[in-house]
Formats: structure tokens, C-alpha cells, sequence
């Protein structure tokens, strides 16, 4: 399984590459030979610079785990519930999550955060319940569409990040992702130069409130990631790395992501 070190991520000052998959509401037993194919080709060039995720639904993390074997694929899961166990009816808790094999999870995502009322304080809740599991979250923020044509994204994207994130971040245990809402499967794609501008003041409030290790944090980019666009929006200031929606599913537009990182 994967270990993301501290050392691996601030060699020569330059943050590792993550390249995560969050494959939704989608994936059955048979799609697992996806998985495998994408284990397989983390023993060539891509795993000697990008760590490689893929965040299949609940039901295949056990599953996906044991298929990647000794590989460098990384399996989280997609959400968690903020506390290790109880009477909560069709919740997974972190917990569980270690427990099959993951070793990531996203907390925050847009569509939680709509579908599921979740505010920033539960977000941050559920960090804090990945990390008492051992498990690294990745944190999503971003803004909508209303919002950034209204030039309120970067106070909307920087007051998730400050209330998101609980106390005691590092490296290791937190990942950012910076998903505009409306470029999540609609097609729309932000230029670079618009990823890059709000990258930099993510950027600028984890060292604010981190220092140094803020510097070390890696944030990715999502929304409408795909094979012909991920080398422009990769190479983007201060992004490192991609959160990949419907393009994960496949192996081959995955792994041609992940060989788009600079």
C-alpha cells in the first residue's frame, strides 16, 4: 500500500504529484480489473514521480485494496461519518475505512456539502475523524457558479479552507482539493490561469496558518479533469495534482492524467 512520507513530499522543496480518482456512485465487483490495470501500471515511470488514488464507492474499498496488493495504488474511500461507531444507519465511519484498506478519504466534496446539508464545521469534523483513524483527508472547497460570477470565490474558497481544515494539519495527514462547483461534470473548465489565482491564495492561507509545513501541503485541482486538458491545468501554479471525477474510471484516461503531471 501506498505510504506517503513526509520526506517523499518535500525533497528538494518540491511537492510529490497526487493524481486521486473519486469514481462517485459508480463501480460494481467487475470493475475492479479497472483498478488492477491502473495498479500494474504504477510499477513503471509514474510511480518514480506521482502517488496514484483511486476512491472507489463503500462497497469495493475492501475489495480494491486486495487487489492492488503490494503496489503503489493508493485506495481511500469517498466520505466518513464523525464518529467511529453507533446507531447510524447506512453511515460508514473512518474507522471502517482503515479497516478495508484505505488509507485516504475525501471529506467536504461539493456534492455532500449540497446533497447533504454538510456545512464546515461537519467537514472539519469529519478531518478530524480521518485523522483519529489514521486515514489523510482530502478536503474539497469551491465555489459556485453564482458566486464566482459575482468575483466572491476566493473570500467563499478562502473562508472553507479557514473554517474546513481543523487544527494541527500537516503534510502528511491533509490534502486539498479546489473544485469550482461549476465546472464538476458540466464540461466548463476554468482556465489556468484561473485555477492558478485561487491555488495561490489556498496557498497563502495554509502557510498563514501553517508556516512552513503549509508550503509542504499539496492542493489539487477538479472538475472536468480529462486526458486533453490535465497537461494545461497541471502545470497551473501551486497545483499539485488532480482530483479526477468520470475520467477515473477508466485506466487509460487516468493513467494518461497522471502522466500529464509536470
Amino acid at each position: 500500500m501506498a505510504n506517503f512520507t513526509l520526506e517523499m513530499l518535500m525533497t528538494a522543496a518540491v511537492r510529490r504529484p497526487l493524481v486521486a480518482g473519486n469514481w462517485k456512485m459508480n463501480g460494481l465487483k467487475a470493475s475492479i480489473g479497472e483498478i488492477e490495470a491502473i495498479a500494474r501500471a504504477c510499477d513503471d515511470s509514474i510511480s518514480a514521480r506521482v502517488d496514484l488514488l483511486i476512491c472507489p464507492p463503500a462497497t469495493l474499498v475492501a475489495l480494491a485494496a486486495d487487489s492492488v496488493g503490494t503496489s503503489q495504488l493508493a485506495i481511500g474511500g469517498q466520505d466518513c461519518h464523525v464518529k467511529a461507531s453507533g446507531a447510524h444507519t447506512g453511515d460508514v465511519s473512518a474507522e471502517m475505512l482503515a479497516d478495508a484498506g484505505a488509507t485516504m478519504v475525501i471529506v467536504g466534496h461539493s456534492e455532500r456539502r449540497a446533497d447533504h446539508n454538510e456545512s464546515d464545521a461537519i467537514v472539519r469534523a469529519k478531518a478530524e475523524a480521518a485523522w483519529r483513524s489514521g486515514l489523510t483527508a482530502i478536503v474539497c472547497v469551491g465555489e459556485s457558479e453564482a458566486q464566482r460570477k459575482a468575483g466572491e470565490h476566493l473570500d467563499v474558497v478562502g473562508g472553507q479552507v479557514t473554517a474546513s481544515i481543523p487544527d494541527g494539519a500537516t503534510p502528511t495527514n491533509l490534502v486539498v482539493a479546489y473544485e469550482p462547483i461549476w465546472a464538476i461534470g458540466t464540461g466548463l473548465v476554468p482556465t489556468p490561469e484561473d485555477v492558478a489565482e485561487v491555488h495561490s491564495l489556498v496557498r497563502a492561507v495554509l502557510v498563514e496558518r501553517f508556516g512552513e509545513a503549509g508550503q509542504a501541503m499539496r492542493i489539487l485541482y477538479g472538475g472536468s479533469v480529462k486526458p486533453d486538458n490535465a497537461a494545461a491545468l497541471l502545470g497551473a501554479a501551486n497545483v499539485d495534482g488532480a482530483l479526477v471525477g468520470g475520467a477515473s474510471l477508466k485506466a487509460t484516461d487516468f493513467l494518461a492524467i497522471a502522466r500529464a503531471c509536470p
